[in-house]
């Protein structure tokens, strides 16, 4: 059981959450995980895009009030309720979760709205994170910079892995190695880079950062890919990898967004099983 924590410290747009949705989708297909994806975005979830049609709200004219709503919380806000009152239970999480594959692959929306009740969501994640990770295989953290600084910290104390999301502009690259100067966590072997929407023909290339930034393994990739961006803002991202799994030409031009897909997900995998070993 491990907890996997992509995170991007700056504001620029990097496809982390992107990324997080492909890398999840493939490893539950491919891979025999439980796997369990936590938003702690506080804004629209992109996630929830990727694997499930936006239904129009509906007025409700009944006893209640125009809009009133019947029903039950879910997602992280009906959790958190939970937690404050001490009732946690590491098989409760399933209860609020989202399904993609029964048995396989679940998701804890972020809240999209402040709670009603004015409480401060994002201090609970830490132990969302803990109690996820003694029930499912894989907790997948899409780890946002609207989280408190203390709570960040705390989830990615608790990570086995942390995938730092980088774009391929210069400046971007130039943060990370002045980052990486200064704190050992970015030089440890539990960090792994990626690069998202990625684009093989820049001149900063996945070799070239690699080289640039002194990793010995080449840094990972999420490449640009138009089906799946359009599959993920259709609810069609789970379609589109099971079709992906019946073969592609090599010659495709997808067959390279696939191969990047399957290479960072054996990363992960690998690098989990050699942290483990070590331990």
């Amino acid at each position: 059981m491990s907890i996997v924590t992509f995170y991007n410290s700056s504001k620029e747009q990097t496809g982390k959450t992107m990324s997080i949705a492909a890398i999840a989708t493939y490893m539950a297909i491919e891979h025999n995980y439980r796997i369990l994806v936590i938003s702690t975005t506080n804004r629209e979830d992109a996630l929830k895009r990727c694997f499930w049609e936006q239904k129009k709200k509906k007025k409700n004219l009944g006893i209640f009030g125009p809009n009133a709503s019947l029903e039950v919380e879910n997602g992280v806000e009906g959790l958190a309720r939970v937690i404050r009152s001490n009732k946690i239970t590491p098989d409760i999480i399933t209860n609020y979760t989202r399904v993609v594959f029964k048995d396989r692959f679940e998701i804890l929306l972020g809240c999209e709205t402040p709670p009603t009740d004015g409480a401060v969501i994002e201090t609970v994640y830490p132990s969302i994170v803990k109690a996820a990770n003694q029930y499912y295989d894989l907790v997948f953290v899409d780890l946002d910079n609207n989280v408190d600084e203390e709570s960040r910290n705390a989830i990615i104390r608790d990570s086995d892995i942390l995938i730092i999301s980088l774009s391929q502009r210069l400046g971007s690259i130039n943060k990370f190695v002045e980052a990486k100067e200064k704190n050992q966590l970015l030089k440890s072997n539990k960090t792994l880079l990626l690069v998202g929407r990625y684009d093989k023909f820049s001149k900063y290339n996945s070799k070239n950062i690699s080289r640039y930034i002194g990793e010995r393994n080449e840094i990972l990739t999420l490449p640009y890919n138009t089906l799946f961006f359009e599959a993920a803002e259709e609810a069609g991202v789970p379609d589109l990898f099971l079709r992906f799994r019946k073969g592609l030409d090599p010659e495709d031009r997808n067959a390279f967004f696939i191969e990047e897909v399957k290479r960072a997900s054996e990363n992960i995998v690998y690098r989990l099983q050699d942290l483990q070993m070590k331990m």
